[in-house]
């Protein structure tokens, strides 16, 4: 198999695999629990999994002490986002959800424009109407229901911080800092929110059926690790740009899953709108202006940049 069939393959894995939180997700929360238990166990399974890498490729823990004041604030950052999003299931099909939260780039690029002046060029400003349009569509169910105002909000929310972490990870003291410990200390920090909201473990809430363990683990293997290695790999062998189209699958396969497995509706209307949302943020990938601040992120972890990958962008 050649490098960039490869790549493709691994990227292709990497966004189908975190696409399928709800699929671990949503049973946990038929058998009773609640979002913040949920993530806490996520995010508490997924830690040694990453000790684990970092120890076997040979790297240190060792912080220095101007990167955990960024470190605290960025892990709770993504933690909010995880728990916004994951909120947002209990009001909404998780598909269109996904979809909904596929804007962050856009919401990205709006940062950089606003915070930092950079241009907002008429591409840009297209693909912002046409993903509005899109979640318009969304918005309006297909009996002509609409969706629920506080899912919406909280998905929107979810994209936000997420933006607003991508945005300041690159910005900040950690761009330089191998990409595990930042995602191993991320998720150390950001574990604490869950801790706090469950009135330090008093509040958790366990799995009624001791099989549901297994999604539990299948939520820190599959959206979280397998997704980080994937991702960081299919970088190397194809560049941020194209890994970052490939993106679009998450979406895509929330959608799939919600269909085949939930039974969620997927209406032409749907159909259209999740079309149109995955067209402007691709088009705006593809452009490449924000390509350098998106830097491979998946949900839940930052890939820094590969120094000598940027000849290739």
């Amino acid at each position: 198999m050649n490098a960039k069939i490869k790549g493709y393959t691994l990227g292709a894995i990497a966004a189908a695999t975190y696409g399928m939180n709800p699929l671990f997700a949503l049973p946990l929360y038929s058998d009773g629990m609640d979002a913040d238990s949920v993530l806490f166990f996520r995010y508490l399974f997924a830690i040694p999994i990453l000790g684990i890498m970092i120890k076997a490729r040979g790297r240190s823990f060792r912080l220095n002490r101007r990167e955990i004041l960024p470190l605290v604030a960025l892990g709770l950052l993504v933690a909010a986002s995880s728990l916004t999003l994951f909120l947002s299931y209990n009001y909404m099909d998780a598909g269109i959800a996904s979809t909904i939260l596929f804007v962050y780039p856009i919401m990205v690029a709006l940062i950089m424009a606003m915070v930092f002046k950079e241009k907002i060029t008429l591409q840009t400003a297209f693909c912002i109407l046409l993903a509005l349009a899109g979640i318009g569509m969304l918005y309006q169910g297909g009996d002509g229901a609409t969706l629920s105002l506080a899912g919406t909000l909280f998905v929107l929310a979810s994209a936000l911080t997420y933006a607003i972490y991508i945005v300041g990870i690159n910005q900040s003291s950690l761009k330089n800092v191998a990409t595990l410990k930042v995602t191993f200390y991320i998720l150390l920090f950001g574990v604490s929110l869950f801790l706090v909201r469950l009135d330090f473990g008093q509040a958790v809430t366990l799995p009624q059926k001791w099989y549901m363990w297994s999604n539990l683990i299948a939520l820190a293997i599959f959206p979280t690790a397998i997704s980080f290695l994937c991702t960081t790999s299919a970088i190397q062998y194809i560049g941020s740009t194209p890994t970052a189209i490939l993106g679009a699958l998450e979406p895509v396969t929330a959608v799939i899953i919600g269909v085949t497995v939930f039974g969620e509706a997927l209406t032409p209307r749907i159909l259209c709108g999740i079309l149109m949302i995955i067209a402007a943020v691709t088009l705006i990938i593809a452009g490449g202006r924000i390509t350098v601040h998106l830097v491979r992120f998946r949900k839940m972890f930052p890939r820094l940049p590969l120094k000598h990958h940027h000849k290739k962008e």
